[in-house]
């Protein structure tokens, strides 16, 4: 089964048959591998697409929640270290003084290349992703 959910559309794939729901459930097929939609679920599919185009900044992650699934594990919850990985890596807060010294340039480095025991982000996160963490960071300050 395939399940993909867009904006609050479902597509759901089960065999050869898959199922869009949105406002109003309309079924859609498989046919010589393209996806044939009943007339129904065409305007609707257009509007799920258009609102997923014109709504990227809207559905993308803050430097906050980004920070929560990616950092958190071992910075801890409010940048303190105190996670028990923090604690046994002796992690500086986030918040004191010489990580806030750090330019916004050195700060960007060392989160997608790495630092010691920490690793590179650059393939996980992009460029405007790490600048959201870099803001984030510097919110933590005491």
């Amino acid at each position: 089964m395939l399940r993909l959910i867009l904006g609050g559309a479902a597509l759901q794939r089960c065999g050869i048959t898959a199922f869009l729901s949105v406002a109003s459930a309309a079924e859609v097929t498989f046919s010589n591998r393209r996806l044939v939609f009943p007339r129904i679920a065409k305007p609707s599919f257009a509007v799920i697409l258009l609102a997923l185009l014109f709504s990227t900044y809207a559905l993308a992650d803050s430097g906050a929640d980004i920070y929560k699934t990616k950092c958190s594990a071992c910075h801890g919850k409010n940048g303190a270290g105190d996670t028990m990985l923090g604690k046994n890596l002796k992690l500086r807060p986030l918040g004191s003084d010489d990580v806030q010294e750090r330019s916004d340039d050195e700060l960007f480095t060392i989160i997608s290349k790495g630092k010691n025991r920490m690793p590179p982000f650059d393939r996980k996160l992009s460029k405007d992703q790490i600048h959201d963490v870099v803001k984030y960071i510097r919110s933590l300050k005491k």
